[in-house]
């Protein structure tokens, strides 16, 4: 039982390094796709669109590592080489997404999400966050 839950504690630690490498790549990707300093628009300036835009990014990421985690029957190794790919995979099509429906819509969002007042542009694009990661965890299936 003790080996066990060693074994499982080593394999949840291994899990949550990995999940918060690629949320902290994700951070960064958020902070260089929208103008000005992302940490100070969330904690200081209290910015409600860059917070959801954040947000919904990490969520993402946390919805394509657990799936891998879950799909992994087990084995830590193909857990966390499934967490680190399809967590790129997922991080680079967020990104995407963002840079599309920037191109595609009217306006400048990086200068919406920059804005305090709260915008239903954020809401849309942060659906579409979660919808990419939905579909890349789906790919995991």
């Amino acid at each position: 039982m003790l080996a066990e839950l060693g074994a499982d504690a080593g394999a949840a630690l291994a899990y949550s390094t990995v999940g918060i490498v690629l949320m902290t790549v994700g951070f960064g990707l958020v902070d260089l796709l929208t103008p000005g300093d992302l940490r100070a628009q969330i904690w200081i300036e209290r910015n409600r669109n860059a917070a959801t835009l954040l947000a919904s990014n990490l969520f993402g990421t946390g919805i394509i590592v657990a799936t891998a985690i879950w799909t992994s029957d087990g084995e830590i190794v193909k857990a966390l080489l499934a967490s680190a790919v399809y967590g790129v995979i997922g991080l680079a099509a967020m990104a995407l997404a963002f840079v599309l429906l920037d191109a595609l819509t009217p306006g400048d969002f990086r200068t919406v999400v920059a804005d305090p007042e709260p915008h239903p542009a954020v809401w849309v694009t942060a659906s579409a966050h979660v919808a990419v990661a939905l579909v890349v965890a789906a790919g995991l299936t």
